[in-house]
């Protein structure tokens, strides 16, 4: 009875261990306990609502708890929760593939479904270095990876991360891969723009191949949008170029549209801006709908057939999760795509996007401490500077950012950090309207931490 008698905030304290998170930042600023959402509002135990303007970690899709998806899961959950997906398989899972197949980037065909993105990721890994080897090739064991890439929290995924804030304590724990030096359009060394330019900075990918490229399994990119680098953007042209050298040197593309994926840069995957296709592909988060943990690897007809044979020849793909194929994400992520195929959803996050950017650079960029606005999609990213013309950092002692994000709470927006980067990143199905309540509550944030006349 004691126990029931804490408040909230308390029993979460008592017991649980937050990701991302150092603790002791929890005292100061306790856990948030939300008791219910709906559409792009989050309500917690007191009744303080909160904007969530970055789709609770970029999965929630079409908004909390969308009516279409919510009955899908409803239905679902009365016919089946789940079954073994090992010489089984259920009707969801299935009719989830056929759907899939139909938006994929063209030569995509096989769909093996994990449970998160950091264990899709370690599937197209381990799919890599056993294709080569059972092709013939067992010299390319390395992988290939852009600076300041992310890729999730397994050994395997941190291994071809660049960002030292995950891996850096780890690397005696991890594999030795080839790091390339990424697009950084904002700070471009080439005095060049992402809208005017011939990504010049292509040329390290060039000297990594030639370098490496022989003992090289594939390289894996997070395509035209470096999230946890702080929302880089950068052209697709970079990708088309990625494409042809990978062609030529024998080494395979894994585009991790983990992220981007399902709508998130305006096209249903970002691969499709540059008008490539990968050799494999890892989605998740938008999947669902942010509904259910699910995540899919997806691969070529060539890249499974080099698995297919009989049993005593040991070339089984034999990398397996328990929740695999679940029924009820798989659920989820139909609804998902019915809510593509019948509503306008594409069409009417496009105008947004064009209104949002505008809006941004009239109210945000002005800032005297706002370095750039950058944008894809609904995406949008402001970053903060200590000087606007040398784009000199913020020091990172100060956890500008951070405050920034703590002063919208109390405002009722939930604007998470990457470092000194602000990031909109909303459901697709937002109005002006929400996104103008974003923007005004962000700017009175930054304001408060930032005072614009100082």
């Amino acid at each position: 009875m004691a126990l029931e008698q804490e408040n909230w905030e308390s029993r979460d304290m008592r017991y649980i261990w937050h990701p991302a998170a150092q603790m002791k930042d929890y005292e100061a600023l306790p856990p948030m306990v939300i008791a219910r959402g709906k559409g792009v509002w989050l309500y917690d135990v007191h009744g303080k609502k909160y904007l969530d303007i970055i789709s609770s970690w970029w999965c929630n899709l079409f908004g909390h708890c969308n009516p279409i998806i919510n009955q899908a899961v409803k239905e679902q959950i009365d016919n089946l929760e789940h079954v073994i997906f090992a010489n089984f398989s259920n009707e969801a899972a299935i009719r989830l593939a056929e759907a899939l197949a139909k938006i994929v980037p063209k030569g995509l065909a096989k769909f093996h479904f994990n449970d998160n993105g950091s264990a899709a990721v370690e599937a197209a890994l381990k799919m890599c270095f056993q294709y080569h080897l059972q092709t013939g090739h067992p010299e390319r064991q390395k992988f290939m990876c852009l600076s300041e890439g992310y890729h999730g929290e397994t050994i395997g995924a941190l291994s071809v991360g660049s960002l030292d804030l995950y891996a850096q304590m780890y690397k005696p724990m991890m594999m030795e891969n080839v790091h390339v030096e990424a697009p950084d359009c904002y700070r471009c060394p080439y005095g060049k723009d992402r809208d005017h330019c011939q990504c010049e900075c292509f040329e390290h990918a060039g000297k990594a191949f030639a370098a490496h490229g022989k003992e090289t399994a594939a390289i894996i990119v997070e395509p035209l949008l470096q999230g946890s680098a702080g929302m880089r953007v950068y052209p697709p042209l970079y990708l088309k170029k990625l494409r042809k050298l990978c062609d030529e040197a024998g080494v395979l593309l894994i585009a991790d549209e983990i992220a981007t994926g399902f709508g998130r840069t305006g096209r249903m995957f970002a691969c499709d801006h540059a008008g490539i296709a990968p050799d494999i592909m890892t989605i998740s988060k938008g999947l669902t709908g942010g509904y259910l943990p699910m995540s899919v690897t997806v691969t070529t007809q060539a890249i499974y057939d080099a698995f297919y044979a009989d049993y005593s020849e040991g070339k089984a793909f034999v990398h397996s999760h328990t929740y695999a194929g679940n029924p009820l994400a798989c659920a989820a992520a139909l609804a998902v795509q019915h809510i593509f195929r019948t509503q306008p959803i594409f069409e009417n996050a496009a105008v947004n996007a064009k209104w949002l950017t505008k809006r941004m650079e009239t109210e945000i960029l002005p800032h005297p401490n706002v370095g750039e606005v950058r944008h894809i999609g609904l995406i949008h990213a402001f970053e903060l500077v200590a000087d606007k013309k040398t784009k000199e950092p913020l020091p990172a002692a100060q956890r500008t950012g951070y405050e920034v994000y703590r002063h919208a709470l109390r405002h009722g927006l939930l604007l998470r950090p990457i470092g000194d980067v602000l990031y909109f990143n909303p459901p697709l199905n937002i109005t002006q309207a929400e996104l103008d309540t974003a923007i005004d509550l962000a700017k009175t944030a930054l304001n408060e931490v930032l005072p614009a006349t100082a």
